[in-house]
């Protein structure tokens, strides 16, 4: 809800104070050089994030999600050229030499990676994996009580016989399992902030339901703020308070969930909600966007949207639109043409479809 300021407050009410963002990213841009040219990841990112807050960051492979999300964690490779800022609780993480980003990683930012197969190491076991994170930000700590944190957060996040199952590989947990025990491993250290990186690819619905139950409980627990990287929609309707939308390296809409899912303001992303399956809508065929994303290497000039908008103008093609407030204050569109949207439900008028 929505408050609407008053310039002079009564005595006896103290004026609403604006709480400080954990995360400040600013005008983030990454670029990586090869062979072929200079790849175009991440193009003037900016987004706030508080404590407690979920934020949710969806687009098509390739839109700069995970790229984004690699340099809050000073994780991109050497060849990487980051531009912008990127301030955390303060401190200003670009530049900042990797000795001082280990200090902040697994410790008061934890990270879910896409892929736990790859991501824990097959010849040491799951418990010995998550006490190692502890004690690497713990000095003082004995293996007994690593491996005490190591079985309390596999049961945080709902693993059964948490002290047995300390002692397994991590080949002898299903993905499901695997996954928990990768947020397990995200929050032993209980920190501010938890960035998960497609927690949710590959794994049936209901597990789906019970990792993203796992996710919100742990961050519950510590207070954490959630950066939550997915392609579905789904997942970001029902745990997210706010939504970011990335097209082409860059954001084309940012808004409240509940604002973007009912009142989305750019043909992107209404083609994004015309896409994913509607009860309300048995027996209608899915929208899908035509055509494909643009490649980083080669984005086209203008609105990188254009040569998929149904809604392009010459002017779209020669100058990419600004990234404007629309309708009212924290929803944001790249679209000049933004006030004739009207509603996911227009995703049929906007790119065709209709009943089989």
């Amino acid at each position: 809800m929505n408050v609407r300021p008053i310039d002079v407050w009564p005595a006896h009410v103290e004026p609403p104070v604006e709480r400080a963002p954990l995360l400040q990213v600013e005008g983030l841009s990454v670029d990586f050089g090869t062979e072929d040219g200079l790849v175009r990841a991440v193009r003037d990112v900016s987004f706030r994030l508080h404590p407690g807050e979920v934020l949710g960051v969806v687009g098509e492979s390739g839109c700069g999600k995970s790229v984004s999300a690699a340099a809050v964690m000073g994780l991109l490779p050497r060849t990487a050229r980051v531009s912008g800022s990127i301030r955390f609780d303060g401190r200003e993480l670009v530049g900042r030499p990797d000795e001082e980003l280990r200090e902040l990683r697994g410790n008061r930012i934890g990270m879910v990676f896409q892929d736990p197969m790859t991501s824990l190491n097959p010849v040491y076991t799951v418990g010995w994996q998550l006490a190692e994170a502890f004690r690497a930000h713990h000095g003082g700590a004995s293996r007994k009580r690593g491996w005490a944190k190591a079985v309390e957060a596999l049961e945080q996040v709902g693993i059964p016989q948490p002290d047995r199952r300390a002692r397994q590989y991590p080949h002898e947990f299903s993905g499901g399992m695997r996954q928990r025990a990768m947020i397990a491993m995200a929050i032993v250290n209980e920190p501010d902030l938890i960035i998960a990186d497609e927690p949710t690819t590959a794994l049936d619905v209901t597990v789906q339901a019970q990792i993203l139950e796992t996710l919100r409980a742990a961050a519950s627990s510590t207070g954490a703020a959630i950066m939550l990287i997915t392609h579905d929609l789904g997942v970001v309707a029902g745990m997210a308070d706010r939504v970011q939308v990335m097209y082409g390296g860059t954001v084309v809409e940012s808004a409240e969930t509940v604002r973007l899912f009912a009142h989305p303001r750019m043909p992107y992303t209404v083609g994004l909600l015309g896409s994913v399956p509607n009860a309300e809508q048995v027996g209608r065929a899915l929208t899908p966007i035509p055509g494909a994303p643009p490649s980083p290497l080669n984005l086209p000039p203008g609105c990188t949207f254009g040569p998929r908008c149904p809604l392009v103008e010459p002017g779209c093609r020669t100058l990419e639109p600004a990234l404007v407030m629309v309708d009212e204050p924290g929803h944001e569109a790249r679209c000049v043409r933004w006030e004739e949207l009207t509603g996911q439900a227009g995703a049929e008028v906007l790119f065709g479809g209709g009943d089989d």
